[in-house]
């Protein structure tokens, strides 16, 4: 695939990402009642660069929207799912986007650590040794 055609598949979503990520990152400043210089200065950024990721402009940082949410104690799971989605070329469906996306987020996690831990525990089985549940009796 060439840069072209990656950059024009990686850009749609990013918009979108950037978008909803801001308006989220909004919506909890808000709720929390800080004011955006509070939040800028905390952050040890510009109001004006946090009214940029607010508003999803396009130039914003992903990183920079990572660093609001997790001040905000948001889940990140609005911007990394949709990234999982886009990575392998799959559309995000926009439904998922809707409400906290915490338990979504968990169970990809969980997933991720349960396969892990599977694979790490056949490499470190001895051959010699039984499959768990086998008494080594056989009748």
């Amino acid at each position: 695939m060439s840069h072209e055609d990656a950059t024009s598949v990686a850009e749609f979503p990013l918009l979108y990402i950037k978008l909803q990520s801001g308006r989220r990152i909004e919506e909890a400043r808000k709720k929390r009642r800080i004011t955006q210089s509070q939040l800028a200065r905390e952050l040890g950024m510009g109001v004006r660069w946090l009214r940029e990721i607010e508003s999803g402009n396009p130039r914003s940082r992903l990183d920079d929207h990572l660093l609001c949410a997790y001040r905000l104690d948001l889940s990140t799971g609005h911007i990394l799912i949709p990234l999982l989605f886009a990575g392998q070329k799959m559309s995000f469906p926009r439904q998922l986007a809707t409400g906290d996306m915490g338990e979504i987020e968990r169970l990809c996690i969980e997933m991720i650590s349960r396969r892990n831990l599977d694979h790490l525990t056949r490499a470190l089985t001895p051959a010699w040794q039984s499959p768990p549940g086998d008494t080594g009796a056989k009748f």
